[in-house]
């Protein structure tokens, strides 16, 4: 199950890493062979990328492993199931 944030603080992640390579979605998705609706709907927190996309992503944008899931975190539970821990 996905809580909510999760994609969202993925997406703000992602969008900032982007403008930071200085690339637009379209040269991103052709660099990681990934349509450009799908970089969109990734930023917009519309989607959770599947961990190859991520790894796909980070290699483009020369990020270190786990760095567009920065804020993104799992409180263990004792008693119920975990759950996430999202940075604003």
């Amino acid at each position: 199950m996905e809580a909510p944030g999760v994609a969202e603080r993925f997406g703000r992640n992602l969008l900032a890493a982007r403008r930071r390579a200085g690339f637009s979605q379209e040269e991103l998705g052709a660099f990681a062979a990934l349509h450009r609706t799908e970089i969109g709907l990734l930023e917009n927190g519309r989607r959770v990328p599947r961990l190859d996309t991520i790894v796909k992503l980070e290699a483009c944008l020369a990020l270190s492993p786990g760095e567009l899931c920065r804020g993104i975190g799992w409180a263990v539970g004792e008693e119920r199931p975990g759950s996430f821990l999202i940075d604003q």
